[in-house]
């Protein structure tokens, strides 16, 4: 506990201010934070899997989205305090989402008939201009509930479920229910903090499209590949702030992408972001891809290469390899 000198104690010296610990060097809300931003898992120093780009599991209670201020006991000037609290609400704010089930409809095929359920998340708060719609079925909302009881039982066993019933499942008033209670579902979930971090209700939300726009990728449907991305990257980036690298594939996806339209400076623009989120984590698979692609884009451009080429071969010489997949030969690999 720091000890505060008394405010009526004389002294020659102003007393040293002991930041809080979100408005320290200590904490990565903090401009002068320089280690890692996020943890590393195992799953990023492995090659893509059948189950898609791997996610850390949920942080301890004590993480980001806790709520902090000032200790009343600071002998922080209202000048800094002024400016903490700028900091942490440009810096620090925690993103909330909000779930819509706006319409319904029944869709009938050869050997089955089911309703698709669409879902609107937008960010609150304020103007969100990059809200994702999505759609899923019952089964969809069902094999999630499934995944979650293995790790979460405890933690949902009060968010009630809809149930299936034998009959009755494409009247309109089931389906109006239904919406309803889907929508409960999901804000539920999502207010549980533990479950909205965990893979299962992530790749819910995400999966389906990404796994599309991959599979377009890998056909040469680079246009459509990228109408997707553009759609599901700022979702996921609302979804996984807790973890930057598990938006990296995305990205790197998108680079390749409009490299292959012809659209040097999109492309360049979606690396800076990917190597962003890398930072210097040399052992992730797509950390020296990445620079590659990069390093050449900027030749290319008439920007600054050297650097990258620099820290590209600096991270060569750490890491000795041998060859490596290039950047498109990961990003097919994904979701496969």
């Amino acid at each position: 506990m720091t000890c505060v000198p008394d405010p009526w104690t004389p002294t020659e010296q102003k007393p040293q201010v002991r930041a809080l610990s979100m408005a320290s060097s200590e904490h990565p809300g903090s401009p002068r934070w320089t280690g890692r931003i996020a943890q590393s898992w195992p799953g990023a120093r492995q090659e893509a899997t059948d189950s898609g780009p791997a996610l850390p599991p949920p942080a301890p209670d004590g993480d980001s989205d806790a709520d902090g201020g000032p200790n009343p006991n600071s002998s922080m000037t209202t000048r800094e305090l002024q400016e903490h609290w700028r900091n942490e609400k440009g810096c620090w704010k925690p993103v909330k989402l909000l779930f819509e089930v706006a319409s319904a409809r029944i869709e009938e095929r050869k050997v089955c008939k089911f309703v698709v359920y669409q879902i609107v998340v937008i960010q609150t708060g304020s103007f969100d201009s990059n809200k994702a719609i999505l759609e899923r079925r019952y089964s969809d909302f069902q094999a999630l509930q499934k995944n979650l009881l293995k790790t979460f039982r405890e933690e949902i066993e009060d968010v009630p479920f809809p149930k299936k019933h034998l009959v009755g499942n494409f009247k309109q008033e089931m389906i109006l229910e239904r919406k309803l209670a889907f929508k409960e579902y999901l804000s539920l979930l999502y207010s549980i903090r533990c479950v909205r971090r965990s893979r299962e209700f992530i790749d819910f939300l995400t999966r389906p499209e990404l796994k599309e726009a991959f599979g377009c990728l890998r056909a040469g449907q680079y246009t459509k590949a990228l109408d997707i991305l553009v759609h599901m990257v700022p979702l996921q980036q609302k979804l996984t702030g807790h973890c930057p690298l598990a938006l990296v594939p995305a990205l790197c996806a998108m680079l390749v992408c409009h490299r292959e339209l012809e659209r040097p400076l999109e492309a360049f623009a979606a690396g800076e972001q990917a190597l962003e989120r890398l930072q210097a984590r040399e052992g992730h698979r797509y950390y020296a891809p990445l620079l590659d692609a990069m390093m050449r884009l900027a030749y290319a451009l008439g920007k600054d290469f050297l650097s990258l080429q620099e820290r590209l071969e600096a991270s060569q010489l750490r890491r000795p390899t041998t060859r490596g997949f290039t950047l498109k030969e990961l990003a097919v690999r994904e979701y496969l």
